[in-house]
């Protein structure tokens, strides 16, 4: 229902003293009614318009005067850089600042809401930030007390623990180290260098550096190519590296012993689509919108034996939409999971 406005206002009194004016002259005249319908019709009409026109003007100059201040802020809040001093629409005054009040109470909210959000990502990823790293940073140290306290003498021990201490502090500096690129590509100072280069080549060398993974894991890596020859995509290859180690890493990981990875590419018309499954473990769909999500693991417990920093999805995430396209996932538990993204065609 509209909110009343001030012509709104304006003609409901003056019709109610319009109607009050013609009865108590109706009471008063002394004469026959007929003879006076001319001057009663006259004065209601007299007594409309001057009320009317005088309602109505009071109405609007006081609103305006009250209300136009607000309104200007409102708009200023909404539109920085708009200009200064707007004035209200007269016509449609009440209208238009409550269409405006509500418009900018809800954009506020949705401010206040995604607010709270990311205060609690913030929060969470500073716990899970910090847990990644004490882990590392603890074993570390119980190696080294170990050694200052005579087992740097035990020669069957000091070899071996340093090479422990030496594999959690990698871990720390792979951490470091893909923060740093996250950060980098939030902050827009990684350029993407495009390139033409053949994927379908790209993604062998990746299969030939985790064939011996593969292999341990017994997973058969697959590679499915719909052209049967090079497939040319314009990117950064060594972004484009990254990714597809990162998506093929995790498909080794978290594939059943005896499984697959399977890397598809498909033409479609101005992109390639690349997809990357398995008929591994799956995701939970409660846990699929945070998968990208810096530290985020489905299973904590085994993710963090199986190694990794947590990141690789970020960056993959990162990198992708550096590329101005979109990765997505599909997933079913005990069944498999498939990542798929696009790349723009190359020469």
């Amino acid at each position: 229902m509209k909110t009343a406005n001030p012509k709104m206002m304006a003609l409901y009194v003056a019709v109610l003293a319009s109607v009050i004016t013609g009865v108590v002259e109706t009471i008063y005249i002394t004469l026959p009614i007929e003879g006076h319908i001319p001057v009663i019709t006259g004065s209601v009409i007299l007594v409309f318009g001057g009320v009317y026109l005088m309602v109505y003007l009071l109405l609007t100059n006081f609103i305006v005067q009250k209300i136009n201040p607000i309104y200007n802020t409102i708009s200023n809040l909404k539109e920085p850089k708009a200009k200064p001093d707007r004035e209200l629409d007269k016509n449609d005054l009440i209208d238009g600042i409550n269409q405006e009040v509500e418009d900018w109470a809800t954009n506020k909210t949705r401010e206040i809401d995604h607010l709270k959000e990311m205060e609690n990502y913030r929060k969470e990823f500073l716990d899970n930030i910090s847990h990644e790293m004490k882990s590392p940073l603890f074993n570390v140290q119980g190696y080294v007390h170990t050694l200052l306290d005579g087992g740097l003498e035990d020669v069957s021990v000091n070899r071996k623990f340093l090479e422990k201490a030496e594999k959690n502090i990698s871990r720390l500096i792979n951490i470091v180290n893909d923060l740093d690129t996250i950060s980098r590509l939030d902050s827009g100072e990684i350029k993407i260098e495009f390139e033409n280069f053949d994927i379908v080549q790209l993604t062998k060398e990746v299969f030939e550096l985790q064939e011996m993974r593969a292999q341990n894991q017994g997973i058969n890596l697959v590679l499915d190519n719909e052209t049967k020859g090079p497939v040319m995509v314009h990117a950064d290859r060594e972004k484009i590296h990254e990714v597809m180690s990162n998506l093929i890493i995790n498909s080794i990981k978290y594939s059943n012993e005896g499984g697959r990875t399977l890397v598809k590419f498909s033409d479609l018309e101005d992109n390639i689509l690349i997809e990357v499954s398995d008929d591994g473990l799956g995701i939970p769909n409660g846990d699929l919108p945070r998968i990208f999500e810096r530290f985020y693991r489905v299973d904590k417990s085994r993710s963090r034996n199986q190694g990794g920093t947590g990141l690789g999805l970020a960056i993959v995430k990162h990198v992708i939409e550096a590329h101005c396209q979109t990765i997505r996932v599909k997933s079913q538990e005990s069944k498999g999971t498939c990542f798929s993204f696009t790349l723009r065609k190359g020469i």
